[in-house]
């Protein structure tokens, strides 16, 4: 915990103890655990039972996997702190202390003085409160750490508790009733609205999207955010209920809710802030507008997202392959996008969808590889209501009808397991599904789009992949180069650059970082070239770039190279201090943030030396 956090919880038990003070409480009162709960008395299981069950979700997995060997003891409460549900051991408390913890023991701050679960009502925050912070005596011997919980429209739903002994270490149980709290108010979001809304998660960075420290927020068609957790608020700097897309982010909100099913991108706040974004689309699709309206419509839309055109800045290879692309999917013929991983072939196929006669209808995206084995034939195909245990009880319709009328894309195709591949056979064969657990089939027309950076023949030699889906799949097979061979890598550069930019900042790249971007071999492609791109411009905070503000971790990488000989051992021990000596000077170079005379003071040499090593370099 930081000196800011211990401060402010110190604070906080002050103040609850001046509120037991001014209540005329004392420090001897021994209140009756269910005697001290509001005349309203606790309500009906009913009106909690959602809360309940997501807890009951969340709480018991986490348990059994992280506290099992722990002696603590877990507690629900309500808005009015009266115990709902409990967890856990109950022997860590003495017997005169063991019907506070049972279902309808009220904890409320007036009565029972400062306390987890009732100061953290009151604060409406996280809070610890040791043996001595309790405000009674005979609460002393335990130990409490709570957290509220709101629900989908920011009102408190409850608070969850955990009692421990002293020897799970009190930070690490103060953290863990956190993220609970955070997981169950994102829980009872997505229950309340997913397949009815679109959900949009927030995170600062791409690969964190499935943590509970995501914001959620839920948005109605038009944009207007109807409910969002806590965490969102926070990225966004205030609660964006009622406010439009527009309003929070730079851009049109139209074209953020027109992005693909769970298809990462990049939304800038009107607070300069930017975040990594993901939107899970309302599983029912919404009622079929008049063939006239929606032809009408589609005249005055444009597109969102790339176009053609913008693939490339004069390199062959990828404008090839994305002419071939084009003219094959207007003609119905599936196709193969193949290459290494992060050379952008997601961002080809939105390209086609946009260039395509089904523009108007929906891109739905699937990674193969992302989805676990057991349920990629239910999130492909959709299943009916009660088809297995877990399932919703509505059922879903899968991405394959989603994309009716419209592109299916199934990425790293190569990862999906034989049984999928046998009933995606049939669906390309027949032209319509069969949802898990139904005999009824649906008809659908989608045109297919699939991507791997492996070789699926590979996969057919032995027996991963079926030789009948590939031939029916691959239509055409299109190869997009890696970055480190396309000849507009520079213009590239300077492009993803000039989208990423802050205002004030230069249009251009000097020629030094230029030369370091162009000398990089890239093994992670345009999706490394972006995140290096988006660091540099951050840590430049409105400066123009400079070398220093590159990654470490990307300047310590090895240049590209075509000369793969190896070097007698004297060369290669001589090459090995020449290079720790350059290694050096760039690190105080950019410690100094580029001034010449404190990296020769630092480094305790001569300019002409800094300037000669920064020369090698290729800085200066």
């Amino acid at each position: 915990m930081g000196n800011n956090d211990c401060s402010n919880e110190r604070q906080a038990i002050r103040e609850s103890w001046n509120r037991c003070t001014a209540w005329g409480l004392k420090h001897d009162q021994r209140p009756s655990p269910t005697g001290s709960r509001p005349a309203a008395g606790i309500r009906e299981d009913s009106e909690h039972s959602e809360l309940i069950s997501v807890t009951d979700t969340e709480v018991v997995p986490y348990y059994r996997n992280v506290l099992s060997n722990s002696r603590c003891l877990i507690l629900l409460a309500d808005a009015q702190a009266t115990v709902l549900q409990s967890w856990g051991d109950g022997s860590i408390t003495d017997r005169n202390l063991k019907p506070w913890f049972l279902k309808g023991a009220n904890w409320r701050e007036q009565t029972c003085g400062t306390n987890a679960i009732g100061t953290a009502i009151a604060t409406g925050a996280a809070i610890q409160i040791q043996r001595n912070d309790h405000f009674l005596k005979l609460h002393r011997n335990l130990i409490g750490s709570a957290a509220p919980i709101y629900d989908a429209g920011n009102e408190l739903a409850g608070v969850l508790s955990v009692f421990t002994d002293a020897y799970l270490p009190q930070a690490h149980t103060l953290g863990m009733v956190r993220l609970l709290s955070q997981s169950i108010e994102n829980r009872l979001i997505s229950r309340r609205f997913e397949g009815s809304h679109c959900l949009i998660t927030l995170n600062t960075n791409a690969d964190n999207f499935d943590s509970p420290w995501s914001g959620i927020i839920a948005c109605e068609g038009n944009g207007t955010v109807i409910a969002c957790n806590q965490r969102a608020s926070q990225l966004l700097g205030s609660n964006p209920v009622n406010h439009a897309l527009d309003e929070l982010f730079s851009g049109s909100g139209r074209r953020i809710l027109q992005q693909s099913n769970r298809a990462p991108m990049q939304l800038v706040t009107r607070n300069k802030v930017r975040l990594s974004a993901r939107i899970t689309q309302p599983e029912q699709p919404a009622p079929e507008r008049p063939v006239r309206q929606l032809a009408r419509e589609t005249e005055i839309e444009e597109p969102s997202g790339p176009n053609l055109s913008e693939l490339e800045f004069g390199d062959a290879a990828v404008r090839r392959c994305a002419d071939l692309a084009s003219k094959v999917l207007k003609r119905g013929v599936p196709l193969v996008i193949t290459g290494e991983t992060g050379v952008g072939k997601e961002v080809l196929v939105k390209a086609l969808h946009n260039a395509s006669e089904r523009r108007a209808q929906p891109l739905v995206s699937v990674n193969c590889a992302a989805i676990p084995s057991e349920l990629v034939e239910s999130e492909l195909f959709g299943y009916q209501p009660g088809a297995f245990t877990g399932a919703r009880a509505k059922g879903a319709i899968g991405f394959i009808r989603k994309a009716h009328r419209g592109i299916l894309f199934l990425d790293e195709i190569g990862e999906m397991p034989m049984a999928a591949q046998s009933r995606l056979l049939r669906v390309l064969q027949e032209r319509e599904v069969i949802p898990v657990g139904s005999t009824d089939s649906v008809p659908v027309d989608i045109l297919l789009i699939t991507a791997t950076n492996r070789s699926l023949q590979s996969h057919i030699d032995s027996g991963q992949f079926r030789s009948d889906l590939y031939y029916r799949i691959n239509g055409l097979s299109v190869e997009l180069p890696p970055l480190r061979k396309r000849s507009d890598k520079q213009e590239l550069f300077q492009q993803i650059y000039r989208q990423h930019r802050d205002d004030g900042q230069p249009e251009a790249l000097s020629d030094s970082v230029l030369a370091t971007l162009t000398q990089h071999p890239w093994p992670g492609n345009i999706r490394q070239l972006e995140n290096v791109i988006k660091v540099a411009v951050a840590i430049a905070d409105g400066d123009p770039v400079q070398l220093w503000h590159l990654p470490e971790d990307f300047l310590s990488a090895p240049e590209s190279t075509s000369n793969n000989a190896v070097e007698p051992s004297g060369n290669r021990a001589t090459h090995q201090t020449l290079s720790d000596g350059l290694s050096q000077t760039l690190d105080a170079y950019r410690e100094c943030m580029g001034n010449i005379s404190h990296t020769a003071r630092a480094l305790s040499i001569s300019r002409n030396t800094v300037y000669k090593r920064l020369r090698e370099l290729g800085v200066r």
